[in-house]
């Protein structure tokens, strides 16, 4: 079953990401750390008539991410050798001396912008999205509490958020299911929690969860 527990939002204020696209051509790369934040710069970009300046670079943090900006019909440049951002911190070259411009999310992590701007790199962060609890519908609720064989998370304030929408009941609602999570980083916050995690794919993507779990039923 579907259970969201996520709702992304625009930022109420993108007056940032308005000056920040009012120089855009100063920038040579553009790290984009989530799908999320490739739709609404894009989405920015296409409202207010501004195209991409071709000499800008653009990095993705994984393949999902990429494939957002190609559907936009954007080029991407680079995509690390491990999906996470800070390991797109340590492979994005060059970055000595480079204006980086960084859209993320509001609740999100400062790996990435802490390790360009160690590599030498001007970082420039935008805030341009948040992630909030998810209105819960009574019968999906009611259909989680009788119980699940395997619970997937795809980041952490998908765990973050399942656990203020359940309050007190989320351990108990998961007791009996395997936890699977995308990555080091939604594990880290699914442990955090009180949870044990089972499954954390090679590939921290999607299709390297989905097999993963396909891997394990397999067994």
């Amino acid at each position: 079953m579907l259970f969201p527990t996520i709702e992304v939002r625009p930022v109420a204020d993108l007056s940032r990401l308005d000056r920040a696209i009012d120089t855009l051509s100063t920038y040579d790369w553009i790290t984009f750390p989530s799908p999320n934040a490739v739709d609404i710069v894009f989405d920015r970009l296409l409202a207010r008539h501004v195209p991409l300046p071709p000499r800008v670079r653009i990095a993705a943090v994984g393949p999902g991410t990429a494939q957002a900006l190609e559907a936009r019909g954007a080029r991407v440049d680079f995509i690390p050798s491990e999906f996470l951002g800070l390991q797109l911190g340590r492979e994005l070259t060059p970055v000595q001396g480079q204006r980086v411009l960084l859209p993320r999310a509001a609740r999100g992590r400062e790996e990435l912008a802490v390790e360009l701007a160690r590599r030498g790199a001007s970082v420039d962060e935008v805030v341009v999205y948040d992630t909030l609890p998810a209105s819960v519908d009574p019968q999906d609720l009611v259909e989680l509490e009788r119980g699940v064989d395997v619970a997937t998370f795809t980041s952490p304030s998908t765990v973050e958020n399942f656990f203020a929408l359940l309050g007190g009941r989320a351990l108990a609602v998961l007791g009996g299911a395997s936890v699977a999570c995308i990555g080091p980083v939604t594990a880290g916050a699914a442990r955090a929690m009180g949870l044990t995690v089972h499954l954390e794919p090679a590939e921290h993507s999607i299709p390297g969860l989905i097999a993963a779990l396909d891997a394990e039923d397999a067994r």
